[in-house]
């Protein structure tokens, strides 16, 4: 009896799960047409990286440069799209850079705040500082604000050789953070550990980036030949020789000059006293008168110059024509005969004090 009733309950159960299970089945049938009706809608924003980013070189483009953890950008990425969707209405082209997977790219544009946007018409670009609503970047498309806007010229310009090596630096900065992010996430290693080695990497690459500039310089610069590297030395000590003989004639011109005028001052100061001595002389036989006879007299025995002017003359020839005769004998030349002269006149002066 009780066998009899179980068997009834098992087929009952297992009908009810078979129906369930095809339930279950129809109904999946019915929702996979449904979302194969609904296909994934595709974005119509162009990433932008490193290798496609000259395709903004060419045509009209709008650049958003943002980062995922960004507020700010996220805000602005549904107006975006929308802005990006009316792209062919507006014959623009729209695309968008993530900072944080190109570096280089940022770096080329030298991005320093998020979201921030470009327009490139052509090769040229300016900044565009307005919001990323939708209606005002449409607005600056349709009434060509943009011109009205200074472009990025010269050294700011993305294409240019100084934003390149901007770029190349902002690559190496973002690899240089991934690895750090490498050492300490990944690895658990230390942040003061993963300093020290950057550190380190930074000064033994500095060393050997100088040891090849010296290698490089040494292979460029060809040394100079022997002989002319001893004629150089010829040339350099002759040119010092020349150069010391120069000095030293300047020297002894100098002192030469210098003589000549220690000479040309002392015969003036002889001139002048042998002047002021006969003017003496003229005014002291003026005033003596009958005595000059004799102080010519004892005058002639102490010096032989007037004695013999007298000679010279004639014995007709008084005294004071005499006088005026040897005063008008050229000086002597040697010093120590005018000195000798000078000692001899003033004894005469002092003779003649007394007896006048």
């Amino acid at each position: 009896m009780a066998g009899g009733r179980r068997g009834p309950l098992l087929t009952a159960l297992l009908a009810a799960w078979v129906a369930a299970a095809a339930a279950a089945e129809a109904a999946e049938g019915e929702a996979r047409p449904e979302q194969a009706a609904l296909p994934e809608e595709r974005s119509l924003v162009l990433p932008m990286t490193a290798s496609n980013w000259t395709l903004v070189m060419e045509g009209e483009w709008m650049l958003k440069f943002y980062a995922p953890w960004c507020p700010s950008c996220q805000q602005t990425d549904s107006e975006w799209e929308t802005f990006a969707k009316n792209g062919e209405i507006l014959q623009i082209s729209v695309g968008k850079v993530d900072v944080i997977q190109e570096p280089g790219l940022s770096g080329r544009f030298f991005v320093t705040t998020l979201p921030a946007f470009f327009h490139a018409k052509d090769g040229i670009f300016r900044r565009y500082r307005g919001p990323g609503v939708y209606e005002d970047l449409q607005n600056y498309i349709l009434e060509k604000k943009w011109q009205s806007v200074e472009p990025l010229t010269g050294w700011k310009s993305p294409s240019s050789l100084t934003m390149s090596g901007m770029a190349g630096l902002f690559s190496i900065s973002g690899k240089i953070w991934h690895l750090h992010n490498y050492f300490t996430v990944t690895l658990g290693v230390p942040a003061w550990c993963s300093y020290v080695f950057f550190v380190v990497a930074t000064l033994i690459f500095g060393l050997l980036m100088g040891l090849v500039l010296v290698v490089i310089s040494e292979c460029f610069s060809m040394p100079l030949p022997r002989h002319l590297s001893e004629h150089s030395g010829q040339t350099l000590r002759s040119e010092e020789a020349h150069a010391a003989e120069q000095l030293q004639d300047a020297e002894e011109e100098k002192e030469d000059s210098n003589e000549e005028e220690n000479k040309d001052s002392l015969v003036d100061e002889e001139e002048e006293k042998e002047e002021l001595g006969d003017e003496d002389e003229a005014e002291e036989e003026e005033e003596d008168g009958p005595a000059a006879g004799a102080d010519e007299e004892s005058g002639a025995a102490q010096d032989p110059a007037p004695r013999e002017a007298r000679e010279d003359l004639g014995p007709d020839v008084g005294p004071d024509e005499a006088l005026d005769a040897a005063s008008e004998q050229p000086p002597s030349t040697d010093a120590e005969v005018a000195e000798d002269t000078l000692r001899q006149r003033r004894s005469q002066h002092a003779d003649k004090g007394p007896s006048a």
